[in-house]
C-alpha cells in the first residue's frame, strides 16, 4: 500500500553542537538516563556524553577499532551499546565505567540494540542472520532466522511485548517473541533495503528504505503502508517518533532531516553543513530532536524561537 501526503516548508532552527572531529564520526545517539545526550563515535572506537549547552566528554573503548554502532538506554540505569567491528556488546555507566562483553559467535557483526520487555537487552547480528539477547550480567542467547544473509539491521521494543526489526537485505520486517518465535513480513517495494526503526505512539512501527527512498510504517498484525519521498535517492537511513507521534528521520544521502506527520504532511529540512553524513537520530533531553552527523557534530532541530 502507498500512502501519498503534502509538503509543506516549516521553519526550524538547527544548531551544530562539535563533539569531535571530522575521523571520529558520531553515528548514533539517544537520550540517556541522567537527562544527557550519549552518541558512539564509530570510527574513534569512544562513547561520547554531551549535556546541551556544556562540552562533551569522551569515553575510550578497549579498542579503537572496535566500532561502537547504536547506543541505548538499559533497564540497569547504564547506556548499551553494539560494538560491530569487534563483535562485543557494551555497556557504559552514567559515570563513565565500561563493561564489554564478547558475543559467542565471532563475525556476528552486532549493530541494531534495544532494550525488551523483559528487562534484556535485544541485538541484531548483522552477518550471522540470528537476533541476540543479552541479559544485564552478560549472559547472551542468540535466535537464528528463518532466512540466510538478510543482513537484520536496527531493532526496537514494540508495544505488543516483542522486539520488531529490519532485515535489510531480505526486504522484510521481523518480529520476535520473548519466546523465540519469529515472524517476517515482506515488504511490498522490491529491494527497499529498511534499515531504521522505531516504535510509533499508536502502537504501530516506522521504518525507513534507505534503497527506495521511503518510509514505512506497519502495524503489530503486519499490515504495511509505505510513503515514497519526493527525492527517492536521499538514502533514508534512521527514524525516531517524538512526543506528537511524528516520524523525524534522516536523509543521508541528501543532507536533511525529514518529519511525517500522522496525518500524511511530510517536511524536509536542508542541514546547514554540506555533506554532514546524518545518521542517527533521537529525542533529546530537551524534547528537541537531534541527529549524528559523522562529520563530527550532533546537530539540534527545534521550531524557530525556540532556545538552543
Amino acid at each position: 500500500m502507498t500512502q501519498e501526503f503534502h509538503q509543506e516548508t516549516h521553519h526550524v532552527s538547527i544548531a551544530e553542537h562539535v563533539v569531535s572531529d571530522g575521523a571520529s564520526g558520531p553515528y548514533a545517539l539517544t537520550t540517556g538516563p541522567d537527562d544527557a545526550l550519549w552518541f558512539t563515535l564509530v570510527h574513534s572506537g569512544e562513547i561520547g556524553r554531551l549535556v546541551p549547552g556544556a562540552e562533551p566528554t569522551r569515553h575510550r573503548l578497549e579498542s579503537p577499532d572496535c566500532g561502537p554502532t547504536v547506543i541505548t538506554p538499559g533497564p540497569d540505569g547504564a547506556l548499551w551499546f553494539t560494538e560491530y567491528r569487534a563483535d562485543r556488546i557494551g555497556r557504559i555507566t552514567v559515570a563513565g565505567v565500561v563493561d564489554e562483553f564478547d558475543v559467542p559467535r565471532p563475525g556476528c557483526g552486532p549493530f541494531g540494540i534495544a532494550a525488551g520487555p523483559d528487562g534484556a537487552l535485544w541485538f541484531t547480528e548483522t552477518a550471522a542472520d540470528r537476533i541476540g539477547r543479552i541479559t544485564v550480567d552478560g549472559d547472551v542467547t542468540e535466535f537464528p532466522l528463518p532466512v540466510t544473509g538478510a543482513f537484520p539491521s536496527a531493532i526496537t521494543a514494540g508495544t505488543d511485548d516483542a522486539m520488531w526489526f529490519t532485515l535489510n537485505q531480505a526486504n522484510a520486517i521481523g518480529r520476535i517473541g520473548m519466546d523465540g518465535a519469529i515472524t517476517l513480513h515482506s515488504l511490498p517495494t522490491e529491494a527497499a533495503a529498511p534499515v531504521g526503526i522505531a516504535t510509533g505512539r499508536d502502537g504501530a512501527l516506522w521504518f525507513v528504505e534507505i534503497a527506495a527512498g521511503q518510509l514505512g510504517r506497519i502495524t503489530p498484525d503486519g499490515r504495511i503502508t509505505e510513503f515514497p519521498l519526493p527525492d527517492r535517492t536521499a538514502r533514508p537511513h534512521a527514524v525516531t517518533v517524538d512526543a506528537e507521534g511524528t516520524a523525524w528521520f534522516t536523509e543521508w544521502g541528501a543532507n536533511r532531516i525529514g518529519t511525517l506527520t500522522a496525518d500524511g504532511t511530510l517536511t524536509v529540512h536542508d542541514l546547514p553543513t554540506p555533506n554532514s553524513e546524518p545518521h542517527g537520530i533521537a529525542v533529546g533531553p530537551d524534547g528537541a530532536v537531534w541527529t549524528a552527523l559523522e562529520t563530527g557534530a550532533l546537530a539540534r532541530i527545534a521550531p524557530a524561537g525556540r532556545s538552543t
